[in-house]
């Protein structure tokens, strides 16, 4: 059944994978999205693990959103095969975890490119039984899904550029009247930007490379993001300036600090009511800290490719 999953989910994502995995390649583009069937599956686990007889571990994830995970075209670093992007490899922080998962459970993992919308509908409608894909566990989200975790702990902040005026903004006050921009579904576009008194903001981008791409281009003079993304972004770009208010009265305002951690603790979205699944993944990621967390995204940022 998991196969046939598979199948059907590879036809479904060829058009998603054009609206988020393009700007993703870091050498070449991705090739398109087959029907191919995934590798076969390791020995069977048990049903009470939560992944199904076949004992292999469906994660989706955008493919795309740099350092959490990302596209190449090998499997240098670790990188995991996409089982319905044929020749391409995923890698990244999300990947990191997805394996230590796996491997803690003795479950064989599949990862499937996603587009970030369609995300939860895929936990839902059963066919995948994991997203790894930088998600905060927001109320709205959990409303639809449940979620293990934090596997994350991200901080929000913005990124603009070193030769922009607001470059030594010290409080989102200082960024009164820019242009700006987030990646859409997030906090980031919903609750942060408009915030900044008197910013125009401009729709939402489809993904983080194409928000990146924005600032990159000048269409924007800054872009809302959590720290991991900025990080990663800023070290294949010098230009980029990282501004982090943290800790700060100018800083992102929430009603209580109960919401404030809800949208920077990252969670593992699986379907309502297989608290199995989520009891084996957080038996692993009981086991690190945030040390620990912060150490493997500081790989994941060492190791990404150019975009």
């Amino acid at each position: 059944m998991k196969k046939l999953i598979s199948l059907v989910m590879a036809l479904a994502m060829t058009a998603s994978l054009a609206a988020c995995g393009s700007g993703s390649a870091p050498a070449a583009s991705a090739p398109a999205a087959s029907s191919a069937p995934a590798a076969s599956a390791a020995a069977s686990a048990p049903a009470s693990s939560g992944v199904g007889d076949d004992g292999v571990f469906t994660v989706g994830m955008e493919c795309a959103y740099a350092p959490y995970n990302w596209t190449q075209m090998d499997d240098s670093n670790g990188a995991v095969p996409i089982s319905n992007v044929p020749g391409a490899y995923a890698n990244g922080y999300d990947v990191m975890i997805a394996q230590k998962i796996a491997d803690a459970n003795g479950w064989t993992l599949e990862i499937v490119s996603s587009a970030w919308d369609s995300l939860c509908p895929a936990i839902q409608a059963g066919t995948m039984d994991a997203n790894i894909a930088g998600q905060s566990m927001t109320a709205d989200r959990m409303a639809e899904v449940d979620m293990a975790g934090p596997y994350y702990y991200a901080t929000i902040v913005c990124v603009t550029t070193k030769d922009s005026p607001y470059a030594t903004a010290a409080s989102i006050a200082d960024l009164a009247g820019g242009k700006c921009t987030a990646q859409s579904g997030t906090i980031w576009y919903d609750s942060c930007l408009p915030q900044i008194e008197g910013a125009e903001l401009l729709a939402p981008a489809d993904s983080a490379p194409a928000m990146i791409m924005q600032l990159q281009t000048g269409a924007v003079d800054f872009i809302c993001t959590d720290m991991p993304t900025a990080m990663g972004a800023a070290a294949k770009d010098d230009s980029l300036v990282i501004l982090n208010f943290s800790g700060t009265d100018g800083d992102f305002q929430f009603a209580s600090e109960e919401e404030r951690a809800e949208n920077v603790n990252i969670g593992i979205s699986v379907k309502k009511g297989n608290t199995a699944l989520a009891d084996a993944i957080n038996s692993v990621l009981s086991t690190m800290t945030e040390d620990d967390f912060n150490a493997l995204m500081d790989q994941a940022i060492a190791i990404q490719p150019e975009v």
